[in-house]
């Protein structure tokens, strides 16, 4: 017979056993993280004065539900979504469409970019909308992006919207080595056309 603190210390040791053969602390890391490269970048050392309305406050889009996660959808039929395993995005989609936006508008027109927590001492205009598709469609073997924007004045009123979209193919098998590149250029097309679009609206 084991002594009553021995089989004490025991049964502890034996139930610390079979706890952690079911139990896992903490998720179990992916294999990759995606991110978003801006196609087109301000140079360093770029230097713009603000002025004469020429500020743009560029905010987070909305985006529903099955965006707003690190994991990479696919649609693999219209009612009905999928993940991509072993991958996620090192934020969510919103916000790093928000930083390849921000990015593309500064290194192509005169604007200069601000994020909604910055002051426009000057009035300038703001660029809100929601980002409506960011995944993989099984069906056309592609990634699609679809922005919905909104340019407003600082007092809220709407100037200009427009939906842009654009699509990448995916070359080989849906997984996680072949989703990021056309990802991330559907997300520069229709950051250079939002661009272009912000850079021609008038007030």
């Amino acid at each position: 017979m084991f002594p009553m603190k021995t089989r004490g210390a025991m049964s502890a040791l034996l139930a610390a056993t079979l706890l952690s053969g079911c139990v896992s602390i903490g998720a179990k890391p992916p294999m990759q993280l995606l991110t978003l490269d801006a196609a087109q970048k301000v140079p360093a050392g770029a230097a713009r004065v603000a002025g004469d309305g020429r500020t743009l406050i560029v905010a987070d889009p909305e985006a529903p539900r099955m965006l707003d996660t690190v994991r990479v959808p696919v649609q693999t039929s219209p009612t009905a979504v999928a993940y991509v395993t072993k991958i996620q995005w090192a934020d969510t989609p919103r916000h790093l469409f928000r930083r390849l936006l921000a990015e593309t508008i500064s290194a192509t027109t005169d604007r200069v970019v601000l994020d909604a927590g910055q002051f426009s001492g000057d009035g300038g205009q703001r660029l809100s909308g929601e980002l409506v598709a960011f995944t993989v469609d099984a069906a056309s073997h592609s990634a699609i992006v679809t922005y919905d924007a909104v340019l407003t004045t600082p007092a809220g009123v709407a100037l200009a919207r427009q939906r842009f979209t654009a699509s990448a193919p995916i070359g080989g098998k849906i997984d996680s080595s072949t989703v990021g590149a056309p990802l991330n250029a559907a997300a520069n097309k229709v950051a250079a056309d939002v661009a272009a679009w912000v850079a021609a609206v008038k007030d």
